[in-house]
């Protein structure tokens, strides 16, 4: 069953009263009736009754096929629909995705809120002065400018109704200078935006060849977020691990099998300074051709080498465990190859197990299993076929599955497999030989980073057996609300006196390239939060393994696994429990925070279970927590339900006001990802839900690494850059006819024709920024991951902060003022023409226009780090189809061209003093930015002004020493602008390579 993207398979079934029913002919003479639940969004659970031949039978999820499913291993089925349209379940979960917006986009609609203050005011300031000027036009009934016949004039000029001109004149303003409103920025970004994703989509560097997967952008709305990211939070398995189960190791009456050391045991030997007791690692195998699933070897129990064991009876109720309690499905692809398909990696590697070990599953229907094993007498393989009596499935509540089974020898057996907590509580007395040895075995295993599941089975009584199957087939047909809550029970009762048998171990390994990965992202200032449901011991070596953990870094343990509390809890009063945990949990967060205060030099790593973190969420304890949690390099919260990754997730970004990002790779992530500023989504082994929930979706967890240091940093870089530059060149193009306006008594008369405003965003302006957008990069892919402290740029917002914002503001009015009054001084005093004649509005408009469309393309030439020929195009470009649109335009009549009638043609071009004023203008304009950016390059030079100066520099053995020591000095003083806590950890980690070195 594939449903909204699991692709895990979902045993399905048909009530065994009805599976006859396999032909059209048969079902036109079937009668029946249903009774369930109302429509409800519990996919996992349904209840109802199937009333058929004065009989009623119990309808579970196993006989529901829920919408969008797809039918696997059957042609076809008969069935009836229950619920449909929006009464399915599927339709009851929906929910609307979450509105996501970047910190960029709410600041800019601050600055358009700051933008639109200043047209309303400069439009007042504006209509104010023209109303004293009209007012004074009349004085003591004669016409100061009489020349403007304000005697014959309209309500727009009229001085005996100053106050009604002046409101007029407002709405004028409002008109003209609407252009300090950049309307067409929200068109250009979203076009950048687009164009970015692409970008990322076709990056090779992130596509996975084994999985056929490149990186998809979801949305593009993000994509500068991505090089905001301050902390991460991170599911384990699937996420930093492969979610491909294999089956290792395992313990069996007390006796270990499985040779070779993991990936953590090999790490955690390394920090302890201990010698590698086994040098080869699993993965070393010898001999035959590698097996999904299967990486265990040990001739003692391989080839059939099993039977000379001491414990070969125990070995092989172990192994018959394990082949028949499951729920997977055979599949022949041929003699020899059956493949299984199971609900979880981990049953899939059981199964195999047992089949390379000499018990293979092989078919299978609602009421056998059939097993092909070595007989220990006859060492000959024989087919042995277990009836099926009643699957009592696994859940996260009941953390155990089993099954009744009748044997050939017609024993009635119970097989038990779970978590070792849940087994060994239902252990008989005689059961427990081995317990002991087998606990010390399983935290061994947790300490090499596996999964552990311990094995049992019990044989039944007929009698016992008959009482408790009528309660179980009385509960499980109850259509009441709690009939789980008795078949758990029911379960319960027959699941007791079990017989220990062993202990199984999984790998989960790391994904390739993980450990450098994090160490790459620690070192970029970013924080890592691990949200797991492993244990502490496993999760605190896979922490280590992935370096997570570092060497030097101090560990705090926040836990209630102590023996105040144990005691408490066996003497069962619920409400002292609680009040000494949650003051328990007080005392130490409390400790652990004064701690990190007087060793504020150490890096720090929080590891918290997941019934801690349900008292540290208390609202009077909240606050602290999160305090001490932010001041630590690395947090692992261990046993988290799906629940609390989402609560802690919604916290962080909370409290720290800062972008976190969510990365995961099941459904039980998808809470984490909708609440975070950014869902990575991971395309692995459970499924599509948590991608197809995310913004971001990649195959590797690696690829993160590029995703944010390379990716994210030039997509900061240039929504930022774009921005300021577009508020720079509409403050620049909106003054100079706030200064003309000035010049000609705030007549409301455009400095500019009517066209050449209408086209500024439009043709003259718009596609040199879009290339910035697009295609700028102040260092390469290379060098961005080379210096991930390049990255803290967009951590700290140094790109679009205010006083970054205010200076392109005040750049943009320092370049109005410039053009305007050195283009008004230059041009209208001498003679303009050969013929004698000086410039004119018209002459003046094009000239100021002009150095306008140069100054703006040429401080955008400067702030361009990395040009292509698609930059050069656009911005020249852009300032010759300025020429050719004068001459073109300046060629119809003037009835449509008015002012611009061959104004270039006859009036500007023969004129050297236009040519001449337009240089001096377009570089009095620049100086200012140019000047500015010399004394920072010099004085106070940015991290990446610091790798482009060490990158040009010549490759000579006299300049290495001086390369290295500005790197240093460089690095420190960059080191103290930063936060005291991402200056520690990143000092931390130098001293961590050292070592290693």
């Amino acid at each position: 069953m594939n449903l909204d993207g699991e692709t895990n398979l979902k045993l399905k079934h048909a009530l065994n009263v009805t599976s006859f029913y396999s032909s059209a002919e048969s079902l036109k003479e079937f009668r029946a009736v249903i009774k369930c639940e109302d429509p409800n969004e519990h996919l996992y659970s349904f209840i109802g009754t199937l009333y058929f031949d004065c009989q009623q039978y119990s309808l579970s999820p196993q006989q529901i096929l829920l919408r969008d499913s797809k039918l696997k291993n059957t042609e076809y089925i008969f069935g009836v629909v229950i619920f449909t349209g929006h009464d399915t379940k599927v339709m009851q979960n929906a929910t609307d995705p979450p509105s996501k917006r970047t910190k960029i986009e709410r600041r800019m609609d601050r600055i358009i809120y700051v933008l639109f203050s200043t047209l309303i005011l400069v439009s007042f300031i504006g209509s104010l002065f023209f109303g004293i000027e009209t007012n004074n036009d009349l004085s003591g009934g004669n016409y100061t400018r009489w020349y403007l016949r304000p005697d014959k004039t309209t309500v727009f000029f009229d001085p005996r109704r100053p106050a009604v001109a002046a409101f007029l004149h407002c709405l004028t303003g409002l008109m003209l200078y609407g252009y300090l409103i950049p309307i067409s920025l929200y068109v250009s970004i979203e076009i950048c935006k687009v164009l970015q994703s692409i970008f990322i989509n076709q990056d090779q560097a992130m596509y996975d060849e084994e999985m056929d997967r490149p990186a998809h952008a979801r949305t593009s709305n993000l994509n500068e977020e991505l090089g905001q990211v301050h902390t991460i939070l991170s599911d384990k398995t699937g996420t930093l691990t492969c979610n491909s189960m294999e089956f290792v190791k395992c313990s069996i009456a007390g006796t270990l099998y499985g040779r070779g050391m993991t990936e953590v045991e090999i790490a955690l030997a390394r920090k302890r300074g201990e010698q590698l007791t086994e040098q080869a690692p699993i993965d070393a195998s010898e001999s035959k051709k590698s097996i999904k699933g299967f990486n265990f070897r040990d001739e003692r129990i391989m080839d059939g080498k099993w039977v000379s064991e001491p414990q070969s009876d125990v070995i092989q109720k172990f192994f018959r465990v394990l082949a028949t309690c499951h729920t997977a499905v055979p599949e022949v692809m041929g003699p020899d190859e059956i493949m299984y398909e199971a609900e979880s990696p981990d049953e899939a590697a059981f199964v195999i197990a047992a089949r390379e070990v000499g018990f293979e599953f092989f078919a299978r229907n609602q009421t056998s299993i059939k097993l092909r094993e070595l007989d220990p007498t006859s060492g000959i393989r024989v087919d042995r076929v277990y009836e099926l009596l009643h699957v009592l499935e696994f859940s996260s509540a009941r953390k155990r599955m089993s099954v009744i089974v009748k044997n050939p020898e017609n024993q009635l057996l119970l097989l038990a497999k779970g978590a070792d907590s849940v087994i060994f509580e239902r252990l008989s007395k005689e059961g427990r030989a081995y317990e002991e040895r087998t606990k010390e075995h399983i935290e061994k295993y947790s300490e090499a980073g596996l999964r552990t599941m311990a094995v049992a089975y019990r044989e039944l009584d007929n009698d016992e057996y008959k009482t408790w199957e009528q309660e179980f087939l009385k509960a499980k047909t109850s259509v009441s609300a709690d009939r789980d809550v008795l078949m758990d029970e029911l379960a319960c009762q027959i699941e007791r006196d079990l017989i220990l048998l062993g202990a199984t171990a999984v790998e989960d390994k790391l994904q390739k390239g993980v450990p450098g990965c994090i160490d790459k992202l620690a070192r970029a200032g970013i924080g890592i939060w691990v949200l797991t449901g492993d244990k502490r011991g496993t999760a605190i070596n896979i922490g280590y393994a992935c370096s997570l953990l570092r060497h030097g870094m101090k560990q705090i343990v926040i836990t209630l696994e102590l023996p105040e509390i144990l005691a408490q809890e066996k003497e069962g009063d619920k409400e002292a429990i609680a009040e000494a945990s949650l003051n328990s949990i007080k005392l130490q967060i409390l400790k652990a925070k004064s701690q990190v205060t007087e060793e504020s030099s150490t890096e720090f790593g929080l590891i918290i279970d997941g019934k801690s973190l349900t008292y540290a969420m208390d609202k009077n304890l909240v606050n602290s927590f999160m305090d001490l949690a932010m001041r630590c390099a690395t947090v692992i919260c261990c046993r988290s339900s799906p629940k609390q990754k989402a609560v802690i997730t919604r916290l962080v970004k909370s409290v720290t006001g800062r972008t976190t990002l969510a990365i995961g790779d099941g459904a039980n992530d998808v809470g984490m990802l909708q609440e975070a500023d950014i869902g990575v989504g991971i395309s692995g082994v459970e499924g599509m839900q948590a991608v197809m929930a995310s913004d971001f979706a990649i195959a590797q967890f690696r690829f993160l690494e590029r995703l944010l240091l390379v990716h994210g940093h030039w997509c900061y870089r240039r929504i930022s850059m774009m921005i300021c530059y577009f508020f720079y060149k509409n403050i620049t193009f909106g003054f100079t006819l706030f200064w003309f306006e000035a010049y000609t008594s705030f007549s409301g008369q455009p400095a500019y024709n009517d066209w050449y405003m209408s086209c500024y965003n439009v043709f003259f302006t718009s596609l040199p920024v879009i290339a910035l957008g697009v295609f700028d990069q102040d260092v390469s892919a290379r060098l961005c991951l080379k210096h991930p402290l390049l990255y803290q740029e967009g951590v700290r917002n140094i790109l679009f902060n205010w006083p970054r914002i205010l200076g392109w503001m005040f750049n943009g009015l320092l370049s109005s003022i410039i053009i305007y009054f050195l283009t008004t001084n230059s041009i209208t005093g001498p003679a303009f023409r050969k013929d004698g004649q000086v410039a004119d509005y018209s002459v003046l408009g094009v000239t100021m226009y002009t150095c306008v469309v140069w100054t703006v393309n040429c401080q955008m030439a400067l702030s361009i780090n990395y040009f292509t020929w698609i930059q050069h195009l656009f911005i020249w470009g852009s300032i010759a189809f300025w020429y050719i649109f004068l001459v073109v335009y300046g060629s119809i009549p003037p009835t449509l061209s008015t002012t611009a009638y061959k104004v270039l043609v006859e009036a500007c071009a023969p004129s050297i003093l236009y040519w001449l004023t337009t240089l001096l203008v377009v570089i009095a304009a620049l100086l200012p930015l140019l000047s500015y950016r010399a004394f920072q390059i010099r004085f106070r030079p940015m991290e990446h002004d610091r790798i482009q100066i060490q990158r040009r520099r010549p490759e000579s053995t006299e300049y290495d020493a001086t390369q290295r020591r500005l790197s240093e000095s460089s690095e420190a003083r960059t080191s103290s602008e930063l936060p005291s806590e991402v200056r520690i950890r990143i000092d931390n980690l130098k001293a961590s390579s050292k070592r290693k070195n």
